[in-house]
């Protein structure tokens, strides 16, 4: 007995028609571009476990973000590494720290690209933890809050974009939205990473911006990956405090909560495609054992169809490409 054709079927068959048709498009300008900016120039270079990806000096922040706007990619996303750390991460808000150098830089000499900054302590801390730790070694939560809303004052002021509060710690979106606009910056969004999981997948990550904690780990904080509906909940928890966009991280696991927290919440979600997820694709690729850019297109479009309305993707640069050689 023969079936007849879906219409899907047979409008698939057209290769003129298969795009038209199509339920998601990734393009260019939905991707966020990770950039690590290291404060010393004895700290720049290749990240082993990170193939492909630099930490980069303030003069080759610039020219990578110049890069990427010339690609269109939507935005870039700085991580700080500074040349010296302390007990609290002082770093961070330096009005003369590394990511607040290279954002003023960015905006200075990119000034169409989008600039978005990590608000944590981690990569300032001697400890590598996301707060102020106590004598007994545990994360102090309302200790930290005030901390966090001066550096992402500190970025705004520089002229970031958009601040990314990865913390987890509980009340900060509320705390650095009072702050800003304390100090005037109302009009300066919220990117909060609001669902972020303890996960296996951030090792390279942690490598990269010198970040791994130097004693326990970071489960009191962030998120046990079994928990659900607590992601929706912690979402929910931030865009009542202020968020204006939420990150659900990381990416390939997660995509049920992409979902959840976009139904939930109503508001702009972000997928952070992190690091370790990255570097599967790249081992698996130089082994033979996949093609990249089918497979990173692939990743790219089940997180839109989940409801990502941008990725945050050290595969940026290359995607820009492809995408812009498939139309």
């Amino acid at each position: 007995m023969a079936f007849p054709q879906t219409r899907m079927r047979r409008l698939r068959a057209t290769a003129g028609l298969r795009g038209l048709f199509r339920e998601n498009e990734v393009r260019a300008s939905d991707l966020i571009l990770p950039l690590f900016v290291a404060e010393a120039s004895t700290d720049a270079g290749p990240i082993e476990s990170l193939p492909g990806v630099w930490r980069l000096t303030l003069a080759g922040a610039v020219e990578e973000a110049r890069l990427a706007a010339e690609q269109g990619i939507g935005a870039v996303m700085l991580f700080g590494i500074p040349a010296e750390k302390d007990e609290q991460g002082s770093a961070a808000w330096d009005a003369e720290g590394v990511v607040q150098l290279a954002v003023a830089a960015i905006k200075s000499e990119v000034p169409g690209l989008i600039v978005n900054t990590d608000v944590c302590l981690c990569e300032y801390t001697t400890h590598g933890h996301c707060g102020v730790v106590t004598a007994d070694g545990a994360v102090e939560n309302d200790a930290t809050l005030e901390l966090l809303a001066r550096v992402a004052v500190s970025h705004a002021r520089a002229g970031a974009d958009l601040v990314a509060p990865s913390d987890m710690m509980d009340g900060r979106v509320g705390s650095i939205r009072a702050e800003l606009d304390a100090e005037g910056f109302v009009d300066t969004p919220i990117l909060a990473y609001s669902a972020k999981f303890a996960s296996a997948f951030y090792g390279p990550f942690r490598e990269a911006a010198g970040s791994a904690p130097a004693f326990g780990d970071r489960r009191a904080y962030q998120m046990d990956p079994a928990n659900g509906r607590e992601a929706v909940r912690e979402a929910l928890l931030d865009q009542e405090e202020g968020a204006d966009a939420l990150i659900v991280k990381p990416a390939l696991a997660y995509g049920d909560l992409i979902a959840a927290v976009k139904s939930a919440a109503g508001i702009p979600v972000v997928a952070y495609n992190v690091s370790g997820e990255y570097a599967m694709v790249k081992a698996a690729a130089a082994a033979g054992y996949l093609d990249e850019r089918a497979t990173v297109l692939e990743i790219l479009t089940s997180l839109r169809r989940a409801g990502a309305v941008a990725t945050i993707t050290y595969h940026a640069k290359d995607a820009a490409r492809w995408l812009a050689e498939e139309n």
